[in-house]
């Protein structure tokens, strides 16, 4: 082995026709979030861990050289060989790399005091703060990861989209077709109360040995039910990471739901906001792909500051206010939400009174 590369790295070297490994500028996002790469604590982990996880990491601790930066950084200057094959002029400054759903969240407008919910297949949470210790369960904090000048904050649902699909696929129909008259189910409405764990937990138990769990069948539940369910169920979830984000010291006062299904799912945009009891920012437009064009324009001097650009380019947001009536019914069901999350979700936890569960379900299924 001569070396190992994250592709946003790869990505750059080869346009800028970097080939020597000890040249390779290596994203902090990348390096940061995957490899666990701190430089307060003196880099990489130690050569006993990375050895402990699979043998073939023996000895790559002396392997991953090379320049350790963010975005704000020049990771070089596009090659010759590229800018002919590509049709463009050679020597354009190229940024250095990051992960898609970090420089989405440049492009959703993020700044200190929100979270971003990338919301798709699964959920990318990012926050930024000042300052903001390691958070239990919340698998990256990382200087410089998002917003070169703040800690970002990153965590997440293993699956989201993937499980709305899921219960389609199951019921022989597509998503779009199930969700018609979603817009008349409020909260509870349907009788269950379904954790999100199909595939795992990520954050904040951290366990990919966890499965989904549905409570509060009936033999007349449908299965637009059990997908309303399931987008409270998410919602939930995403209130169990804001609320271990917010009890170490990070500041949440806007929520902004990006990605896909967003743009297109106002039942979930308005379930999240009841859930949260916050109000929550939709972008007018789609915001994929703007973060990277917002470290472009950086790269080649366009603006003087990532907020100067976002303050151009990113766009405006529908808000959706939570409604005083669903967020009172949802106090009701996240309480029961958390027990059961903690109490069926770690091994080895205490033994907890449920059976209020499913008589709960019933008095506020409406």
């Amino acid at each position: 082995m001569v070396t190992a590369m994250e592709h946003c790295d790869l990505v750059a070297a080869a346009l800028c026709g970097i080939t020597d490994p000890a040249l390779v500028p290596r994203s902090v996002c990348a390096m940061g979030h995957k490899w666990m790469w701190n430089e307060s604590l003196g880099g990489l982990p130690p050569e006993e861990f990375l050895a402990s996880v699979d043998p073939v990491l023996a000895g790559v601790r002396g392997l991953i050289g090379g320049r350790y930066q963010t975005s704000d950084a020049i990771a070089g200057h596009l090659a010759s060989e590229w800018a002919a094959r590509l049709g463009l002029k050679a020597g354009i400054p190229i940024p250095v790399g990051a992960f898609d759903a970090h420089w989405d969240a440049i492009g959703a407008g993020i700044r200190e005091g929100d979270v971003v919910n990338v919301v798709g297949t699964s959920t990318c949470m990012m926050a930024i703060a000042r300052q903001v210790g390691l958070i239990p369960g919340v698998c990256g904090v990382v200087k410089g990861s998002i917003h070169p000048g703040y800690y970002g904050i990153e965590a997440g649902l293993s699956a989201v989209g993937d499980i709305f699909e899921a219960i389609a696929r199951r019921a022989g129909t597509s998503v779009s077709a199930l969700s018609e008259g979603l817009g008349a189910f409020r909260a509870g409405s349907s009788g269950l109360l379904r954790m999100s764990w199909d595939n795992g937990d990520r954050t904040v138990l951290v366990n990919p040995n966890l499965g989904g769990v549905t409570l509060g069948w009936t033999l007349t539940t449908t299965a637009a039910d059990e997908l309303f369910a399931a987008i409270e169920g998410t919602a939930f979830h995403t209130r169990i990471i804001l609320e271990r984000m917010a009890a170490h010291g990070v500041s949440i006062n806007r929520v902004i739901n990006g990605g896909g299904i967003p743009q297109k799912n106002p039942v979930l945009n308005r379930v999240y906001a009841n859930v949260f009891n916050k109000p929550v920012m939709v972008p007018s437009q789609e915001v994929t792909s703007l973060g990277s064009a917002i470290f472009a324009f950086m790269a080649a001097g366009a603006f003087p500051t990532i907020e100067a650009a976002q303050a151009r380019l990113c766009p405006t947001y529908t808000v959706i206010e939570p409604e005083p009536a669903e967020v009172a019914v949802y106090e009701q069901l996240f309480a029961l939400y958390g027990k059961l999350y903690f109490a069926l979700g770690q091994p080895g936890a205490a033994p907890a009174a449920i059976g209020d569960v499913l008589p709960a379900l019933r008095t506020l299924r409406r």
